[in-house]
């Protein structure tokens, strides 16, 4: 597979901000003269994950080049497949990604719920970041209950791919005392390096690289160093 870097954009739960997180990086990256890719495999009720990242992509591609499952019902992946009478292989999903890849030279993968979320027969994200190699971007929002959530996370991947793994912690607009402590224990438990503070975005910020903070900037340029 071709592409230098593969990173996979995985949350502890589900409308974690993942699909924000993915169009910033993809915009931004092009900004910078990159070629990347950004895909969504799985969308379930609705595409419009999907729709925003090929806004960041500038519409480069096309949605069914992005996201080639996407089922009505808003369910698991897995589930929500079945319902509509199909099914989807492993060996489907790695095809696409392969693809995807070539000629590229950073992909960037969102997963759909959280890490162990079914995707399709017998797989999920983390049977999908072991067979791609990929660098797991944990997405988390900072509140109470984040430190056992991402640890889950850690836990449940492959030892060599939790080592090279990276916590977004996506803040609120106030912070309280849990907000502003979570760092703190975190950075005990996970290398310093790989804990990125991300402010909570909305979908015009993701349109609007440009006019993002420096801040804002330079987190997403530390996330993908």
């Amino acid at each position: 597979m071709a592409a230098k870097k593969t990173y996979f954009v995985v949350g502890t739960d589900t409308g974690v901000g993942k699909t924000v997180l993915t169009a910033l990086i993809a915009r931004q990256l092009r900004n910078q003269g990159v070629n990347v890719m950004a895909v969504k495999p799985f969308c379930s009720g609705g595409r419009d994950d999907a729709r925003w990242i090929r806004e960041a992509l500038g519409h480069s591609v096309t949605l069914d080049e992005i996201n080639p499952w996407h089922f009505r019902a808003a369910l698991t992946p897995l589930l929500a497949a079945r319902k509509a009478g199909t099914r989807v292989e492993l060996s489907e999903c790695l095809k696409f990604l392969e693809a995807a890849r070539r000629g590229c030279d950073t992909l960037l993968i969102e997963g759909a719920g959280g890490l162990l979320s079914p995707l399709g027969e017998g797989f999920d994200a983390r049977d999908l970041i072991v067979k791609t190699n990929a660098i797991p971007l944990i997405v988390c929002p900072n509140r109470l209950g984040a430190i056992n959530q991402i640890r889950l996370a850690q836990a449940a991947l492959p030892k060599r791919i939790a080592d090279r793994s990276r916590v977004v912690l996506v803040n609120p607009v106030k912070r309280g005392i849990v907000e502003r402590t979570n760092f703190e224990i975190l950075r005990e438990i996970v290398a310093e390096s790989r804990i990125i503070s991300f402010p909570q975005i909305d979908w015009p910020g993701v349109l609007a690289v440009n006019r993002l903070s420096g801040r804002v900037v330079r987190a997403i340029q530390t996330l993908m160093g």
